[in-house]
């Protein structure tokens, strides 16, 4: 993360990094502050957009349009890396055809954005000595997602600004441990390690060290989970520190679904909204009440140390599922997070080095094969895992929802400083809940007049999914046409309106786009 300071260069695109990572957004003001160029991208004029040389407004679902243009104007003014490119990459005349009529002038009546700003930022991502994106999920929260990362691996790949300090495509990730999560194989298709479950090597490998035998056959995403329990092919649902019923999209659907349900168990610290339709609510604790390790965003697997007992009777989620093992008729043995690491040290490769012995002195980055091995700073210094990095010929599209003449208007969502996700921690903090207390839908000054609603009014603000009312704030921080709001409050239930079209990959819905109409409430 300390590299970020180090750029001469950086696109930030799809991010609000003051507000969802405001202790990285340090190292992108101390960059700026040393002299980095700052571009950020984003349709509407975060906090980050203050501080950056230039601030592309471009409109919502219109990204790969952007990074194509971008990819263009590299290849067509010989801006790109020949050498890295020849001997590092593949498939580049791929790309390049790919590419060839996403000219700026084209990318600039799909975006928005003037052609010579797309000419500008491509020219300066491409001369700079280091250069580094950042993106969350701005980008990937579209039906295109894996499309929009990536067109945003093509630029990398086409200038060599990967493999070297201070470059790199750099997704942020939005909780403390969602990257743990992800490499323990809390993913329907992966093993710990990403490694396959339709390998029948990694079967292998897994079914010994686990004494079962095990499915070849990937499972579920969330929203296929909540498809299959509403169409009644899901009968039981275990959910741990997660609040589905608020976070996912389209939450009437997922309310029916939930209803549909045999049986629900909720593992949690508080009683949510998901919980309180549990059959059973299992008590967790909480981060301060357990050992263990948490893997940040730069790969960085870090000691977690309980500092206070338990509350009631809430124990680790690590004894709540040994125990419901047992119960269950496969015994797990694990008597302590320390056991729990050294199967991981066995199991996934990128762990093999990162014993509790040495996380007790400091963190350490995987890849870390074994214990001999310092950890890796950054990926891709010398070759790829794959071998050569791949371009890909991908295209813009149009979002699932557009504006009409029923749904005029187009409602995108994320975070807000002050709170976190659904609440459902965030909320119950005194200070936090005083110094962001209701959330307020964000409209530009000429919709406020066109809608006759000032700072305070409120509005009923429909989907073809559902409706809310809500309070707005007039600010030219958004575009016409454009509204925004978090998913924070119970009170304005947003994930009522959004859309559960989902990128056919990797299955992230569109939280970003959804077509909605609006009216004053009288």
């Amino acid at each position: 993360m300390h590299e970020i300071a180090g750029a001469d260069f950086i696109l930030a695109i799809g991010t609000n990094t003051t507000e969802t990572h405001p202790v990285l957004s340090l190292q992108v003001r101390k960059a700026v502050k040393e002299g980095a160029k700052l571009v950020v991208a984003d349709p509407r004029r975060i906090e980050l957009a203050d501080i950056a040389e230039t601030h592309i407004q471009h409109k919502s679902g219109s990204d790969l349009a952007l990074l194509n243009a971008m990819a263009n104007v590299i290849i067509e003014e010989g801006l790109w890396n020949r050498e890295f490119v020849e001997q590092r990459t593949e498939d580049f005349e791929a790309l390049s055809q790919a590419v060839k009529d996403c000219t700026p002038e084209w990318a600039a009546e799909t975006t928005g954005v003037s052609a010579e700003t797309i000419r500008e930022t491509a020219r300066a991502y491409a001369g700079a000595e280091k250069a580094s994106i950042l993106y969350t999920m701005g980008i990937t929260q579209h039906i295109c997602g894996t499309d929009n990362v990536l067109a945003i691996a093509n630029l990398a790949l086409l200038t060599g600004q990967i493999g070297r300090e201070n470059t790199g495509v750099n997704p942020l990730r939005g909780q403390n441990n969602v990257q743990g999560a992800c490499d323990m194989g809390a993913l329907p298709n992966v093993y710990p390690g990403y490694q396959a479950v339709n390998n029948p090597d990694m079967q292998q490998k897994f079914e010994k060290a686990w004494g079962v035998e095990l499915s070849p056959k990937a499972g579920l995403v969330v929203g296929e989970m909540m498809d299959a329990a509403y169409a009644g092919t899901l009968k039981g649902l275990f959910v741990i520190g997660e609040n589905p019923l608020m976070s996912d999209p389209d939450s009437n659907h997922v309310i029916q679904a939930m209803d549909k349900i045999d049986f629900l168990v909720v593992q949690d610290l508080f009683l949510t909204e998901t919980a309180e339709k549990a059959d059973v609510i299992l008590p967790a604790a909480s981060f301060a009440e357990k050992n263990g390790t948490f893997t940040n965003t730069e790969r960085r697997v870090q000691r977690v140390r309980k500092a206070v007992e338990p509350i009631g009777d809430s124990k680790p989620d690590w004894e709540i599922l040994v125990m419901l093992s047992n119960a269950m008729g496969y015994p797990m043995q694990y008597g302590s997070p320390g056991d729990i690491m050294k199967e991981i040290n066995a199991v996934t490769p990128q762990y093999g080095g990162i014993t509790f012995e040495r996380l007790e002195k400091q963190g350490l980055q995987w890849p870390c094969p074994d214990v001999d091995h310092p950890g890796t700073k950054f990926l891709h210094k010398d070759k790829f895992a794959r071998g050569k990095g791949k371009f890909h010929a991908v295209s813009h599209v149009d979002p699932d929802e557009v504006p009409d003449e029923e749904y005029p208007y187009v409602l995108t969502t994320g975070r807000r400083l002050f709170h976190y996700h659904t609440g459902s921690m965030s909320r119950r903090a005194k200070g936090l809940a005083e110094a962001y207390p209701e959330e307020y839908l964000e409209v530009n000054p000429k919709d406020a007049l066109k809608l006759e609603v000032e700072t305070g009014g409120k509005v009923r603000v429909a989907s073809r999914r559902g409706e809310i009312e809500i309070p707005i704030r007039v600010t030219e921080r958004i575009q016409p046409g454009l509204v925004f709001a978090s998913f924070h409050f119970r009170e304005t239930w947003l994930n009522k309106l959004t859309n559960d079209a989902r990128d056919p990959i990797a299955k992230i819905p569109e939280f970003k786009v959804s077509a909605v109409k609006i009216e004053k409430v009288v």
